[in-house]
């Protein structure tokens, strides 16, 4: 006979990356860290800043703290209320079940005041005036009236998979208009180094464009090289 699991599971050792790993990827363009990373990282496109971010501004970066709620079900996120530092990113797999909210202003207004930078889940929202009201940074598939259920089972802390990606507590979730990326807590000094270079490269790429480029040597040099045929 199965056993019923319990209530709720709470991982007792929240692993936080050091203070000087989180500023490293404060302002760090999403695009920037995927580039970092070798083209990897990205939840789905499906979630997106709440409202395409035209009500509010939509930008974070920050560890992240987990809750697998499970589909239609919150009690887990609720519970994630308790274990907040400032700057955490709530990451809460809804098991990308889109039959009713994950959260609204309410929960929303408590991450804020708990210190929170932002949350991300892989379904919809309610509230939406409420939630642009709150001003937390939030990242969602939508929005919908319907309301979940808060019974559990649920865990606080433990690995989650959400938007085709793998995410634990203490990775990095940077966050902004483009989308949600998450850097992998192991990987995080070998991400700033990269991330250091690409943000270099790009810079210089603008200056090139602000300066009047038209077409990058490397395409001039593709173009003139014998990997090209010209056909009538």
């Amino acid at each position: 006979m199965i056993e019923a699991p319990p209530t709720l599971t709470i991982k007792k050792d929240l692993r936080r990356p050091t203070e000087a790993q989180i500023a490293a990827f404060h302002g760090a363009p999403t695009g920037f860290v995927v580039d970092a990373m070798f083209g990897g990282g990205a939840l789905s496109n499906n979630i997106q800043p709440i409202g395409g971010g035209r009500d509010l501004t939509c930008a974070a970066a920050g560890p992240a703290l987990t809750a697998e709620c499970g589909a239609a079900d919150v009690l887990a996120v609720f519970a994630s209320l308790k274990f907040i530092r400032p700057g955490d990113v709530i990451v809460s797999s809804f098991s990308a079940y889109s039959g009713c909210a994950a959260g609204g202003d309410g929960l929303i207004g408590m991450m804020k005041n708990s210190g929170a930078a932002g949350f991300v889940t892989d379904a919809p929202l309610r509230d939406y005036d409420g939630i642009v009201s709150v001003g937390l940074p939030v990242w969602c598939t939508g929005i919908t009236p319907a309301s979940p259920h808060m019974s559990g089972p649920g865990a606080v802390g433990f690995p989650i998979q959400i938007g085709a990606q793998e995410v634990e507590t203490g990775d990095m979730i940077i966050a902004d208009r483009d989308g949600v990326v998450v850097v992998p807590f192991e990987r995080l000094d070998e991400v700033i180094q990269h991330l250091e270079r690409i943000r270099s490269a790009e810079r210089a790429q603008d200056e090139r464009v602000a300066a009047g480029l038209q077409v990058p040597d490397w395409v001039e040099q593709l173009l003139a090289s014998d990997r090209v045929a010209f056909k009538e």
